[in-house]
């Protein structure tokens, strides 16, 4: 008589947790879990860190968290008595004096098993090592009557964890996952995976997280590997999914029954996704009723405005025209035309009494000193007290709207357009900011809550930006053209290039050395800008982390004895339009 093949079906929880908020997330948990009970489950999988959020940085230093998880966990674990689904759920876990990013199944009304994470990473975003300890390399765990791998997230982006695993006696890899979008990271995952499912002959569940958490976005993009490699589902990128997988025994060992292979978004789409969802998370986890934003007619303050209505919808996005005696009658237009194409709230609130009540209180200390760079922050800051003072009265975070490429050479000023609680393009080029206002005009993504269509219109697209704080003023006035700022400034901020292979680019030597500059000086302005969403591999703030004070500059001429190649009088003129 031919013994019947086993069959585990498994309930993965693309979720998106809250930090901090244990009782929440476990609301939610025992929630997925019903529905996980209804639909047959015989396990339900939650991501890394669950309980508490991931990442909890210093968080997980409170012995209040840790104790609130373990009473959260235990209480949970007392509900699998009722003959549903197991639960696998990640927390910290302290034990023998050490605490561990832990992931505990629980069965049959206790804590059936519990493994630790043994690789904690640390770089980029990830500081593991400063708040756990590793744990001992792991075997599997006897669940359902299954011999079930858990290696966490980092544990499979080398080899020893699931060669540990497979020589215990793993049947399948169960993988939960607090991985953070960038660039290109699905394609990454996806081969880091196919590496050790290959190693391991033993098909992979790759079980990820979603939703923003500060300057973080993770997208999900949950997958399925059988043992040859191949693809037997996945799940969406940037949504919440709770979707069934079914694993059954076979010959050859067990295979995951193919399911939805869900398309995921790439390049630019991708980007704008993750700025809408950062966005969005953060507003309504930090419980703000809406977003206020200066809409200045640019290029800047209209995509942020398009994800804000996407992101929160039209009716809680209100957008603030604050003009001067600079501000053109076509800016004017086209902020009224972006705002009428969102459907958001505008308003026009011009702020030359403001300018000339501050320039007439420093009358006394600036008499007989000509106008300069000064005068044009007073602009902005008047701006920037205007959007704070809304937010204040009314309660909307106020969005911040300086891209990438300002920031890197800091062409903003503090106190005034760097104002605000959140920037969702903070870690967008100019030229990449073109790209997604292009690419929104023509397509709406998933889940979006702005209108359909043209939603920028087109002669933002094509004016020259400017900054219009002086009479005809145009950025690349003080900035190279955008396409070989961007260049320079990736290949010194990405890619960590010598100056020296920048100019052997094509580009002009005193060009790259001033960028190169200007991006030192400008360390102290980034550090009190406001977070916004990482996109790229080398976001500023948690990936980049550069000393205020440095004199240090990539220098040809010889080895470094103070920056002799830039002289006091030269360095102020480099920066004089990026000073405040």
């Amino acid at each position: 008589m031919s013994k019947t093949p086993r069959r585990l079906i498994v309930a993965l929880a693309q979720a998106n947790p809250v930090m901090g908020d244990v009782a929440g997330n476990l609301a939610l948990a025992r929630r997925i879990r019903a529905e996980a009970a209804k639909g047959g489950a015989d396990l339900v999988m939650f991501t890394e860190l669950f309980l508490t959020g991931y990442p909890p940085e210093d968080l997980v230093t409170k012995p209040a968290l840790i104790e609130t998880c373990r009473e959260a966990v235990d209480a949970f674990a007392r509900e699998t008595a009722d003959g549903g689904p197991a639960v696998l759920i990640g927390l910290p876990w302290r034990e023998e004096g050490k605490l561990h990013n832990a992931f505990a199944a629980l069965d049959g009304g206790r804590i059936a098993g519990i493994r630790f994470k043994v690789d904690l990473p640390n770089y980029g975003v990830f500081d593991e090592k400063r708040v756990f300890d590793p744990g001992p390399m792991p075997g599997p765990l006897m669940l359902r009557g299954v011999r079930i791998g858990l290696p966490i997230c980092e544990d499979i982006w080398g080899e020893e964890v699931v060669e540990c695993l497979c020589e215990t006696g793993a049947e399948m890899l169960l993988v939960p996952n607090g991985s953070p979008y960038e660039r290109d990271k699905h394609d990454t995952r996806l081969n880091i995976a196919v590496s050790r499912v290959t190693e391991a002959r033993l098909p992979m569940v790759y079980l990820n997280q979603v939703g923003g958490q500060d300057e973080l976005v993770f997208d999900g993009a949950s997958f399925g590997l059988n043992a040859d490699g191949s693809l037997a589902f996945r799940l969406p990128a940037f949504c919440e999914a709770t979707a069934f997988v079914a694993l059954v025994e076979t010959p050859s060992g067990w295979r995951i029954e193919d399911g939805e292979k869900a398309l995921i978004e790439e390049g630019d789409g991708a980007d704008y996704a993750a700025c809408l969802l950062g966005l969005r998370d953060y507003v309504e986890k930090n419980r703000f009723p809406g977003v206020v934003l200066g809409l200045s007619g640019g290029i800047d303050s209209a995509l942020c405005a398009a994800i804000a209505a996407d992101a929160l919808g039209p009716e809680r996005v209100h957008a603030v025209m604050l003009p001067y005696l600079y501000t053109s009658d076509e800016s004017l237009a086209d902020a009224k035309a972006c705002a009428q194409a969102l459907g958001i709230r505008y308003d026009i609130l011009p702020i030359a009494s403001a300018v000339e009540g501050l320039e007439a209180s420093l009358s006394p200390l600036f008499a007989g000193k000509p106008r300069d760079i000064t005068e044009e922050n007073i602009q902005s800051r008047a701006r920037g007290t205007i959007l704070m003072s809304i937010s204040n009265k009314f309660g909307p975070m106020v969005v911040t709207t300086g891209n990438k490429s300002e920031m890197s050479v800091g062409y903003a000023t503090l106190y005034g357009d760097m104002n605000g609680g959140f920037n969702p393009i903070k870690d967008l080029y100019k030229m990449e900011v073109f790209r997604l206002c292009a690419l929104r005009n023509q397509w709406k993504p998933a889940g979006a809550k702005g209108p359909e269509g043209e939603v920028i219109p087109a002669n933002i697209l094509v004016k020259p930006p400017s900054a219009e704080l002086r009479e005809n003023q145009k950025d690349q006035d003080s900035l190279p053209p955008y396409e070989v700022l961007d260049d320079i400034l990736e290949c010194l901020v990405e890619k960590e290039m010598h100056v020296a292979d920048i100019i052997a680019r094509g580009h002009a030597p005193e060009t790259v050395r001033r960028i190169e500059h200007l991006l030192s000086i400008a360390e102290y302005k980034r550090r009190q800008s406001a977070p916004g969403v990482k996109v790229t591999r080398r976001n500023f703030g948690r990936d980049r982390r550069y000393p205020i004070t440095n004199r240090f500059r990539d220098r040809l001429e010889a080895p470094y004895q103070g920056d002799s190649s830039i002289t006091p009088e030269a360095s102020k003129k480099l920066s004089e339009a990026y000073d405040g």
